[in-house]
């Protein structure tokens, strides 16, 4: 029986990732769980799963959830630390990283550096720090199984051939629900348009990077830290269909690809479960129905945050830490509606243009790069609120 962290339980990937966990109570027993503001489905996750420690954001959550459980309630940690005790907890095999954002970078690292295999959902981990995950990872000997349906998709593709036989690996995008809008129509997209994803149900934040395209760039830099190859052979091309989920070509012209509804049971479940996989209780995909599967370039002059991922993968160091931070305070800054939607990769920018890149070498770099970039980027919100250039 594998024993589970599950990290930011509430979230849309933790609680599908629980779902799993109580169709498949003969494989997997939770451990550990750790979530953010939606206290009161915690609590409920921890009266079905009865985990040994669990986490919280603060100090006055932490006891009023001990006071609310009452007698036989779990540890209840708090804070990054509480986090970090969560990843490395005794007994754990598998951590999956579920929490969004650069929060998810220290817990997964931690995880990692114990010895503990991580199922990845949180991007930001390698996007931050690719380098210093990575060598963890082959220090360790851990395996990192992504979550990703996209790098999901790559890693099933793989399996059974030599990767230096890959060509170029082919990231799929849905296009988000502005795929097709035009330069004028973007201007005036509002938080509740850019919330309705067409195919994927998912968390605010991460549906706001698929709107303006940064997720797809993101993944590009995953990818290229999961796989070893260099943005030169990865490449994006819009799906809107949301059926292949990403595909693989090799040096004899050869293409490998995974298709499946647009679920994210089903990496969850290959992640938890690999090599072996798990009966879901999905619906079977009916190709005759679809009829057609489109696929065409992404414009990336329309959606600048794509080449943004790009150039700041190429920068290397700590350019993509820089890109990510700056991302999430525009986007949180889009959602409270103090930045309009094209201004998110406007911002973006500026803060790539005025970061010296360092190379990489420790956590407290990156974390510094961060703190940098998320200061850099509430100063360009501010000027873009206030007129200022």
């Amino acid at each position: 029986m594998k024993q589970l962290a599950v990290l930011g339980s509430t979230g849309s990937i933790g609680a599908s990732t629980l779902e799993i966990v109580a169709a498949h109570p003969e494989h997997f027993r939770v451990v550990a769980l750790t979530a953010g503001r939606n206290f009161d489905l915690l609590a409920r996750q921890i009266a079905i799963f009865r985990p040994r420690v669990v986490a919280v954001q603060n100090a006055d959550e932490a006891r009023l959830l001990t006071r609310e459980l009452g007698p036989g309630a779990p540890e209840v940690l708090y804070g990054p630390s509480g986090l970090t005790a969560c990843a490395v907890a005794p007994g754990v095999d598998m951590v999956v990283s579920a929490i969004v954002g650069a929060a998810g970078l220290e817990p997964t690292l931690a995880a990692i550096q114990a010895g503990r295999d991580v199922a990845l959902a949180n991007k930001e981990a390698l996007v931050a720090a690719g380098p210093l995950v990575m060598t963890a990872v082959r220090a360790q000997g851990t395996t990192l199984f992504p979550i990703d349906s996209e790098h999901s998709a790559i890693f099933q593709s793989l399996q059974g051939h030599r990767r230096h036989d890959v060509r170029r690996l082919i990231l799929t995008a849905s296009g988000g629900p502005f795929r097709d809008y035009s330069h004028q129509a973007l201007a005036a997209v509002r938080p509740q348009d850019a919330l309705m994803h067409p195919n994927w149900s998912m968390g605010r934040k991460i549906t706001i990077d698929s709107a303006t395209m940064m997720n797809k760039g993101l993944e590009v830099i995953e990818a290229h830290w999961l796989f070893d190859l260099p943005a030169e052979q990865i490449d994006v091309h819009i799906h809107p269909e949301s059926i292949v989920h990403s595909m693989v070509e090799y040096i004899d012209g050869a293409v490998i690809a995974q298709l499946g509804l647009p679920d994210m049971k089903t990496p969850i479940a290959y992640a938890l479960s690999y090599p072996e996989r798990l009966a879901l209780d999905l619906p079977p995909l009916d190709l005759c129905s679809l009829g057609q599967l489109n696929f065409h370039e992404p414009d990336q002059q329309r959606f600048p945050c794509l080449a943004l991922a790009y150039k700041a993968l190429q920068a290397e160091g700590t350019a993509p830490a820089v890109l990510n931070a700056a991302n999430e305070v525009a986007v949180e800054a889009f959602l409270g509606g103090h930045l309009d939607f094209l201004s998110i990769a406007a911002v973006i920018e500026g803060v790539l243009a005025r970061h010296d890149v360092q190379p990489l070498t420790d956590l407290d770099q990156v974390l510094a790069a961060d703190a940098w970039a998320r200061d850099a980027a509430e100063v360009l919100v501010s000027s873009k609120l206030t007129g200022v250039s």
